[in-house]
């Protein structure tokens, strides 16, 4: 969808030295992904997503959209396909909230009725009331209440392209959360490509399907985020993204993806048959499922030892379970609070998906391997 080809962008000083802003940058981002430009501040990527929309022009070097060069597309018809959100939100202060968003869909020459069902639209998936909010100003909402508006307004002419700079950056970290997860939702159903600048490494790794590190206007490193964080290319990347990379990682990878699948047994299960499975394993439990694969409980070795019979009534149930979506960090998290080792992984219709274990997650984050690596075998 979006190609960047050697762009660089050089500014001559007042003493006639030249600096590349921009140096060389070439990168892919595919339809549906989003893209986070990460680095310190001065680094360039600020002005190369200004470039992708030429807000600045590039010195040299080509920004493709669909394969098309944008540079022989005229800029106002450009801009008005690209959204665009800035930190400072922009809104303008003398229309009201419903003004503002169907801002660019008026340009386009939508009717009324087409533009108040796209507002309406658009404030239900920021969970703001319709109602309520389209006809207040900018002045009677808070910061982020503003802020959703100032992401959603980009949204309103259906734009295939949405450029982002820092757009959450402003906003209180308990906000902040929350709209990212309503963007990140937003994006589930829409499917934009997205470029967005952060500096923060947390937002890039929980938002972007790829991470692009930027230094000195250079591109250092282009990876999805698992990959940045399990093999940073230099000290540059190791520093930025922190010494903690490695448990970052954890918010990467779901209990569903994680889960690995010892055996189970059904109820009618006998207590030899079971502490036998537990031997095989070396494992000191045994999960129950019944006949659809739900999930029932799970027995131990003190369950069953010595014991005659079938297991059925011996079944403890499962106190905890982790979600297929949660991340491991949760996962983790639960744990430590219930002093347990592993814990099992059930859906929401009770069926069984696998386990994980405190082992299973060192052995992966040890282990250096990636996501990408992992989808790629």
């Amino acid at each position: 969808m979006i190609a960047l080809d050697q762009l660089s962008k050089t500014y001559t000083q007042k003493d006639g030295t030249q600096v590349k802003a921009v140096d060389a940058v070439s990168l892919k981002v595919a339809e549906g992904e989003i893209c986070v430009f990460l680095g310190p501040s001065g680094c360039g990527k600020t002005t190369t997503l200004k470039m992708i929309n030429r807000l600045i022009n590039p010195t040299s070097g080509r920004v493709l959209l669909n394969g098309q060069d944008t540079s022989g597309i005229d800029e106002v018809e450009l801009r008005r396909h690209i959204g665009y959100v800035i930190q400072q939100i922009g809104l303008f202060p003398n229309m009201t909230i419903e003004e503002n968003i169907t801002i660019v869909p008026r340009l386009l020459g939508w009717d009324k009725k087409r533009c108040q069902e796209r507002a309406t639209e658009l404030m239900a998936m920021v969970a703001l009331d319709p109602k309520k909010f389209l006809k207040r100003y900018p002045r009677e909402l808070s910061g982020g209440q503003q802020q959703r508006i100032g992401v959603i307004r980009a949204l309103a002419a259906d734009a295939p392209v949405l450029l982002m700079d820092e757009p959450f950056g402003a906003v209180d970290p308990i906000n902040r959360e929350s709209i990212q997860n309503e963007f990140f939702q937003m994006q589930r159903q829409l499917n934009k490509t997205v470029i967005m600048v952060s500096h923060d490494i947390d937002e890039a790794i929980k938002l972007g399907d790829k991470v692009a590190v930027f230094r000195a206007g250079k591109l250092v490193q282009f990876d999805n985020p698992d990959t940045l964080l399990a093999r940073p290319k230099d000290d540059f990347v190791s520093a930025f993204v922190g010494q903690d990379h490695t448990l970052k990682r954890l918010l990467l990878v779901r209990a569903g993806e994680a889960a690995t699948t010892p055996p189970t047994a059904h109820p009618d299960v006998s207590c030899d048959q079971a502490l036998a499975l537990m031997d095989d394993q070396d494992s000191r439990y045994l999960t129950i499922i019944d006949a659809d694969n739900r999930a029932l409980g799970y027995l131990t070795r003190r369950d069953v030892r010595g014991s005659t019979g079938v297991a059925e009534d011996k079944v403890r149930p499962f106190t905890m379970n982790a979600d297929p979506d949660e991340n491991l960090r949760v996962v983790l998290s639960k744990m430590y609070k219930h002093s347990t080792s592993w814990m099992p992984v059930i859906a929401n219709d009770g069926s069984y998906v696998g386990e994980v274990t405190q082992d299973s997650i060192a052995s992966y984050l040890s282990s250096g391997k990636s996501r990408g690596m992992a989808m790629a075998a």
